[in-house]
């Protein structure tokens, strides 16, 4: 699991009123599934970005690990009678806008983005599975304990602040960039998705639970910035 601060717990208690049938869930693994797939290749593609074998092998490995989740979604659907292609329609132009709005243009780039975005997933992932019905939570729990493949990220990016600390300020901000990335695509999911946001928050949802939701995942990933050495 990737690092940073400890989970909290979830900002919804909704699963106790929700069932499995709840149409929210489809949009969910939808969603996600949609998220694995475009990780998977865009993970394969900046493989060759890597300037050793050592580089190549590592994202190699977290594109596989996407791929894996991504099965196990598409199973999941399936179960519901849900073919997965169509259920990630809706979902694939959201993910390709925020790949294409944070194409990394080096190396260091990529290896930030990859324990980012890793980390961001998981994040999202432990927010809501406490919100889930059980058979739904068992899903998201399955893919969540299959995240964390890009610790390796974080002693490479160390290693070559500490030989140049001028890249420091440019991945510090290049960081910050994923995130507000993320939040914004996350938002425009949610804010087009109403059984979606209803099974991941209360149907009394007020905006402090938005709040503390986004929240929640920013503190965590100032700490994952920190693990990296930056700021």
């Amino acid at each position: 699991m990737s690092s940073g601060s400890q989970t909290q717990p979830p900002v919804s208690d909704v699963a106790a009123g929700s069932s499995a049938s709840h149409p929210g869930i489809t949009e969910l693994f939808g969603v996600l599934a949609c998220g694995e797939l475009a990780a998977f290749y865009r993970l394969a593609s900046e493989a060759t970005m890597a300037p050793d074998m050592r580089g190549r092998v590592e994202m190699a490995s977290m594109a596989a690990a996407e791929m894996s989740h991504f099965e196990i979604l598409q199973e999941a659907l399936g179960a519901r009678g849900v073919d997965v292609y169509e259920s990630i329609a809706a979902y694939t132009p959201v993910l390709e806008k925020y790949h294409s709005s944070t194409v990394p243009s080096n190396w260091h780039e990529s290896l930030v983005k990859a324990y980012v975005g890793d980390g961001l997933a998981a994040d999202f992932y432990m927010e809501i599975a406490g919100t889930l019905p059980k058979d739904a939570e068992a899903v998201v729990r399955t893919v969540m304990a299959e995240t964390g493949h890009s610790e390796f990220a974080v002693a490479a990016i160390r290693e070559a602040v500490a030989a140049d600390p001028a890249l420091s300020s440019p991945l510090t901000l290049w960081g910050r960039r994923l995130l507000g990335e993320a939040i914004t695509q996350t938002q425009y999911v949610l804010a087009g998705q109403e059984a979606l946001t209803e099974l991941l928050f209360s149907v009394e949802a007020d905006l402090n639970q938005i709040v503390d939701f986004f929240g929640s995942i920013q503190d965590r990933h100032a700490q994952r910035m920190a693990d990296m050495g930056l700021g």
